[in-house]
């Protein structure tokens, strides 16, 4: 099969290489999915730079966790009804070597979920890691039903389907907050009722003029390490912050003010998931996409033989939504 790899961390273009490798067999409990795209996203950028560890966890590797495919094998203790089956996968290069970046990849079987009839096939690239991390900050901890919501990077890969789905499931007032006009368009076409443009704009005193001074009840942020002060100010008292990203490690918060006005500071990584938690987002998405609800923002489709210029698009940071990869 034809895949993309690396063998040693480093610059992209200095380290993903195009190949063939042997085509893997499914195990038991497992399906193989022949990939059609597969889901570029920071995480795998991060990881083959060295960023989350500066040594190989395993000699070889094929990025990216999100991909979409048809099953093609299946592993015993499946049913042979699965062959044939359109789907998407979640975690497929997480804690392990072989993602999506190739032609086939065997994986548990519910790691590859079924993809409603009528979802274009590299949205289904798009869903493992961006749409599942935005709804699960929707729908955690009661979900966001009659609440003021304020999606950070409203137009980005994870910004730009909270806002829909916070708007989709019940929110009350969705604002978000974006950099340009362009991503103001996209952020509003996507649900969003008002939009502030943080890089021109007052952003906590616009926000408290948008809600009167009471402040929002959940902040939806892809990054802490910038945001995190001005959350503190944009929640009503008892508000709660979901953070899912932070250009900042270790943070520095001051903790009177979580305690003064009784916040809720949450954070979560979709690749850990509870199964309860997972289940639950699966099954919600399953229905926003089966009900053609749900916009998908793809910022670029490039061929496989491209990874290393898709890599760079996600690593500086210049693509308004996701980067897939087609691999045929």
């Amino acid at each position: 099969m034809k895949t993309a790899f690396y063998d040693r961390l480093g610059p992209a273009r200095e380290v993903l290489q195009i190949g063939d490798l042997p085509d893997p067999v499914p195990a038991p409990g497992e399906v193989r999915v022949h990939v059609q795209w597969s889901g570029v996203n920071p995480s795998d950028v991060k990881s083959r730079l060295g960023l989350r560890s500066g040594t190989m966890p395993y000699p070889r590797i094929i990025p990216h966790s999100d991909g979409m495919g048809v099953i093609d094998a299946v592993g015993d203790g499946v049913a042979s009804s699965r062959i044939g089956q359109r789907v998407w996968t979640w975690n497929a290069a997480w804690g392990r070597p072989h993602g999506t970046a190739c032609e086939l990849v065997c994986l548990p079987q519910e790691q590859a979920v079924p993809l409603p009839d009528g979802v274009a096939a590299e949205a289904g690239a798009c869903l493992g890691i961006p749409a599942l991390t935005a709804l699960h900050a929707v729908l955690m901890d009661g979900g966001v039903a009659g609440k003021t919501v304020l999606v950070a990077g409203g137009a980005g890969a994870v910004g730009h389907y909270a806002v829909q789905m916070a708007s989709l499931l019940g929110a009350a007032r969705v604002i978000a907050s974006v950099s340009t006009p362009e991503k103001a368009e996209l952020a509003h076409a996507a649900g969003a009722d008002e939009i502030v443009m943080y890089k021109t704009e007052p952003l906590v005193e616009r926000v408290a003029a948008l809600t009167s001074g009471r402040g929002v009840d959940r902040i939806i942020e892809v990054d802490l390490g910038v945001n995190g002060q001005a959350d503190l100010d944009m929640l009503r008292p008892g508000g709660e912050c979901v953070a899912y990203g932070s250009s900042a490690s270790p943070l520095q918060l001051p903790f009177y003010p979580l305690i003064a006005k009784n916040l809720q500071l949450k954070c979560f990584i979709v690749y850990h998931l509870a199964p309860a938690d997972r289940e639950r987002a699966v099954a919600t998405l399953t229905s926003l996409l089966a009900h053609g609800r749900l916009q998908h923002n793809i910022a670029a489709r490039l061929p496989l033989d491209d990874i290393a210029t898709a890599h760079e698009l996600v690593e500086r940071g210049t693509a308004t939504g996701n980067v897939v990869l087609n691999v045929g």
